[in-house]
């Protein structure tokens, strides 16, 4: 109902802002300039599906090794005494648990690619067992909103980006979002947990302070590595772990005498009927943002809110920042573009560009996940689950730009 009401909020705005700019400016072209943002993102939704269907096919088909290798199993009964209590709608032992598993770990090591196919199975194993196919399930709220919630040890891409735009030290940011999307994670966690009435026992609060050890490992670590190495030994570690599952999953198969090969092409089948039925759900809300965008509505917005925080007296650096923070929870690809823009204009070593990475990383893209994993498995009545993801998001924005005042300003 939220995501319902979202769209449609969307729409309006931009139709409003069109009609406001045209009354008050006399710009007759917004309305073409909102018509062809539409086109152009509904274009882009059904290239994000071609994207997906490769990697989809792939990863669906390497997730049915590991499937029928035990693999999956395996790690359900590892996680079993905390994923229990977190999702207890889910039966012990269920695949959901070890495809969930899988999942946060791709989450973890910035591995998107890898991530999405095995969220997308976690999915479609938790609407097995959903009664009412329209409606989500508490264990896919707490699912999407941890997904949303974005705990990323590793953020490759943002390094990535801050290195192709000139940064002199493209990894600096690296400590800033880990700190900012661990606290989303652990807000959005938390906020959960009382509004689904789960119980925070001893068993629940030792993996959170074992997850709290790993994060202060991984701090510890690439803090004492010369800021060169940084970005070569994170990338090495996510892709060596990824290539180790994958081959994890093909001896387990070959030790359970399984024909390898056959199990993959069943997955891969899967794959490509997911990718076709997540495409309206993306063209569906990637042209809202793309019309809300192309109005003019979010640079308003900016605008105000800097006249406002300069009003009241308050350090205002932090505001070119800020259409980073709108677009992150509406597109990936549009966060990253603004993102680039403030480094473009200010230089990638200014203070609100690290701002900007630091949002940028904070977090997950909110509405394409819920379009992307919901639209999966058919289910429209989300419930709250945006509601509480979008928290999440806000609780990491702020983080990432508190953050950043202590590390760079």
């Amino acid at each position: 109902m939220v995501l319902n009401w979202i769209w449609i909020g969307l729409l309006v705005v931009a139709f409003l802002m069109a009609i406001i700019r045209t009354l008050t400016e006399g710009d007759l072209s917004i309305w073409s300039e909102i018509i062809n943002g539409s086109f152009s993102q509904a274009a882009f939704a059904f290239e994000i599906s071609l994207g997906l269907t490769g990697v989809l096919t792939l990863w669906l088909g390497i997730m049915k090794i590991g499937e029928r290798g035990g693999v999956i199993d395996f790690f359900a009964r590892l996680i079993n005494p905390f994923f229990s209590r977190l999702f207890p709608g889910i039966p012990k032992g269920h695949p959901a648990m070890g495809a969930i598993f899988m999942n946060i770990s791709a989450n973890m090591l910035g591995l998107d690619n890898a991530a999405t196919p095995m969220g997308l199975r976690a999915m479609q194993e938790m609407q097995s067992l959903n009664k009412e196919k329209e409606r989500a399930t508490d264990a896919m709220i707490m699912f999407l909103v941890l997904n949303s919630s974005g705990l990323c040890l590793i953020p490759i891409s943002v390094m990535m980006y801050r290195a192709q735009g000139g940064a002199s030290n493209p990894t600096d940011i690296f400590l800033p979002i880990l700190i900012a999307t661990s606290i989303a994670t652990i807000a959005g966690l938390v906020a959960l947990c009382l509004k689904q009435r789960i119980r925070m026992d001893a068993v629940i609060w030792s993996w959170l302070l074992g997850i709290g050890g790993v994060v202060a490992l991984v701090v510890w670590f690439f803090y004492n590595l010369p800021s060169d190495k940084v970005e070569l030994y994170s990338t090495f570690a996510a892709n060596a772990i990824l290539f180790g599952i994958i081959i994890t999953f093909l001896i387990a198969g070959i030790c359970r005498k399984i024909n390898v090969y056959d199990a993959f092409i069943e997955g891969a089948k899967e794959g490509f009927k997911t990718a076709v039925m997540i495409i309206p759900y993306l063209v569906a809300i990637l042209v809202a943002i793309g019309m809300f965008r192309s109005s003019g509505a979010l640079e308003a917005f900016t605008r105000c809110v800097e006249n406002g925080v300069t009003l009241m007296g308050l350090d205002a650096d932090w505001v070119g920042a800020l259409p980073t923070m709108l677009m992150k929870p509406l597109s990936g690809s549009g966060s990253c573009a603004m993102m680039l823009d403030v480094m473009r204009d200010q230089g990638a070593d200014a203070f609100v560009s690290r701002v900007a990475a630091a949002v940028r990383g904070s977090t997950d893209t909110t509405f394409y996940i819920l379009a992307v994993y919901f639209g999966s498995v058919g289910v429209y009545k989300t419930r709250y689950a945006a509601g509480y993801a979008l928290f999440a998001d806000i609780v990491g924005a702020i983080a990432a730009v508190v953050v950043s005042y202590l590390f760079f300003h």
